[in-house]
């Protein structure tokens, strides 16, 4: 098996004997977050095998799961994760590598921000479509709502290879869960790997609505538009902050990925 960047792997392999040498905690994490990917591969959010989900490993300050690079996500397993640090080492027993240029967002949001546990990244045709859009996710319906007044906007800089971009990705983040990369795709943050992908559930559903309404202006003359009031109201009553909104669902979603194929266990 090739197990140099850039190399292809002849085939693909669980690394034995992790579950044994980590805690039960990051084992569960490692379930989850093995799980989270092969629910974007059933929603079909996947590019290829481009892209990330991160997760904090629970204990280890500075330490964070994520892909091994070049198998799919739905051969993503709970042993074949790849244990790094905020540059982006490899920390574990393992032959498998990741993704170095596209490590530079996740390490900025897990670096600066500890309340995140998990950041999950996507490229879809709905999400580009609205990145490249002026006026952003608009207010359009109950779904968009969810997120009024709670989106980051960061401005595109070509591929994100530059670490000093991490400060500025930062900036363009705030407070916030929700970071569209304009010209680029959709970035979603959770204080759990499940709020992360309810999150981005939602924004993605937001974003096919979007562009299925031809919604690309704020112009009331086109589209029905909530009153600034309304908008303030439905986004407080859906209030991001307040609950995990991927904590009812995720037990559900756990099952549904065992029904399909419970080697994300392995």
């Amino acid at each position: 098996m090739a197990t140099k960047m850039g190399e292809t792997y002849d085939e693909l392999v669980d690394v034995p004997g992790v579950k044994e040498r980590v805690s039960l905690e990051e084992w569960e994490t490692r379930v989850n977050l093995a799980a989270c990917y092969r629910m974007v591969w059933e929603y079909e959010w996947h590019h290829l095998n481009l892209n990330h989900i991160s997760a904090r490993v629970p204990g280890k300050d500075g330490q964070v799961l994520l892909n091994p690079y070049g198998p799919m996500y739905n051969e993503v397993t709970a042993s074949n994760l790849v244990k790094v640090d905020l540059e982006g080492n490899v920390l574990d027993e393992t032959p498998y590598h990741i993704n170095q240029a596209g490590y530079t967002i996740h390490s900025a949001i897990h670096g600066a921000r500890p309340d995140i546990e998990c950041v999950l990244h996507t490229h879809t045709p709905a999400g580009i479509a609205v990145s490249t859009l002026k006026c952003g996710l608009l207010p359009l319906h109950q779904e968009a709502l969810r997120f009024y007044g709670a989106v980051g906007y960061h401005q595109y800089e070509g591929v994100s290879l530059e670490l000093d971009e991490r400060d500025r990705l930062i900036e363009s983040l705030g407070d916030n869960k929700v970071l569209i990369l304009q010209n680029h795709g959709l970035l979603t943050c959770g204080r759990t790997i499940s709020e992360a992908f309810v999150l981005m559930y939602h924004l993605e559903r937001s974003c096919q609505a979007q562009i299925m309404a031809g919604a690309t202006t704020e112009d009331d003359n086109v589209h029905i538009l909530p009153s600034e009031a309304v908008r303030e109201k439905a986004a407080e009553q859906t209030n991001l902050n307040d609950r995990n909104a991927g904590e009812l669902r995720w037990p559900a979603l756990i099952r549904w990925m065992d029904r399909i194929d419970p080697s994300f266990r392995n």
